[in-house]
């Protein structure tokens, strides 16, 4: 059965299909009915430019950086190794309030807006200072990181294993519409979604089909986790923290780490993007494309998207959870 998905932001459209013929009968009939143009295989779309190279696609909004940097009269500042301070001391309490909101406000959604094409930066640009836990995760479909969230959970929890398990489920909600995309366009995915977890309570919640008196709070959300794993479409695992990526969506990092982690998210140095490190990158052997922080412009970042993963498609998350480290 043929099959077709379309991206639309008031006259921008990006269209695929399960099938170029089918594209192009769609094409054809948007054109009849509508006056519109055919720019061909993506290259920009709403501030961000694709570049399409041996195989992979990169993502970036480098025009995008430059411009904000320069509003922000940062475009002279010189990088440093990580966004977020790891022990952070930003208070609502402490400081004058900004002489113009709206700026600073302006400022503040542009960031956001980057953390399409740098999702390491989505934690820092929403740090705030209550008692409720931030959570964070990374959906990958193989070796691509499609999906991510940093954010605060709307309530205050009582255990960091409530916290978690929110999360869990919000996720799986997330990779389960995710494993179904696939299949609409007849590139179904024949394994289990891995939800890697760092909270060890949680991965026994999950399996556990005793409900307990600490538990009833989260009992919709236990439900709905078991029983995407009783039919077969989860499996939730642990993860030790040496590989969990998500931490940074949910706290600050020592640079080391930061760095390693980054790098698994894949986000590349675009100058680094030679034929050489392209060969080593579609071999699993490829590094961070230097240690010199000076290469690593914020004006010079780009996500890579490998267009055939390694190994066949699977979908797999990874998922974090940490109270606010000021209390």
């Amino acid at each position: 059965m043929a099959s077709s998905t379309l991206l639309g932001h008031v006259d921008d459209i990006i269209l695929t299909a399960s099938s170029s013929e089918v594209l192009c009968q769609i094409i054809s009939a948007l054109q009849h009915e509508f006056s519109m143009k055919d720019l061909g295989k993506l290259h920009h779309f709403l501030g961000m430019k694709v570049q399409h190279r041996d195989g992979c696609m990169f993502l970036s909004q480098q025009q995008y950086m430059m411009e904000t940097l320069d509003r922000a009269g940062m475009a002279e500042c010189k990088p440093y190794s990580t966004p977020v301070d790891t022990n952070p001391k930003v208070s609502t309490d402490v400081g004058q309030p900004v002489q113009d909101p709206t700026y600073f406000r302006s400022l503040a959604g542009a960031l956001q807006y980057l953390t399409f094409t740098r999702p390491e930066i989505a934690y820092v640009v929403q740090l705030s200072d209550t008692r409720k836990s931030t959570s964070g995760y990374a959906v990958f479909l193989g070796d691509n990181l499609i999906s991510w969230s940093s954010k605060q959970q709307n309530i205050v929890s009582r255990s960091r294993a409530k916290a978690e398990y929110r999360v869990v489920a919000i996720a799986v909600a997330e990779a389960s519409w995710l494993h179904q995309l696939p299949s609409e366009l007849q590139s179904p995915l024949h394994r289990s979604t891995l939800v890697y977890c760092g909270n060890i309570s949680t991965v026994y919640m999950s399996a556990n089909p005793v409900q307990h008196q600490h538990t009833k709070h989260i009992e919709i959300d236990l439900h709905f986790v078991r029983e995407r794993i009783a039919l077969g479409d989860v499996r939730v695992l642990p993860i030790p923290t040496s590989f969990q990526y998500a931490d940074i969506f949910t706290k600050g990092l020592p640079s080391s780490v930061f760095m390693e982690f980054w790098f698994s998210l894949n986000v590349r140095c675009t100058n680094a993007l030679d034929g050489t490190w392209l060969d080593k990158l579609r071999a699993g052997e490829a590094g961070a494309p230097g240690d010199d922080m000076k290469a690593f412009r914020y004006t010079m970042f780009c996500l890579l998207v490998r267009q055939e993963a390694r190994g066949g498609p699977w979908l797999e998350l990874r998922l974090e959870v940490v109270k606010d480290p000021k209390f």
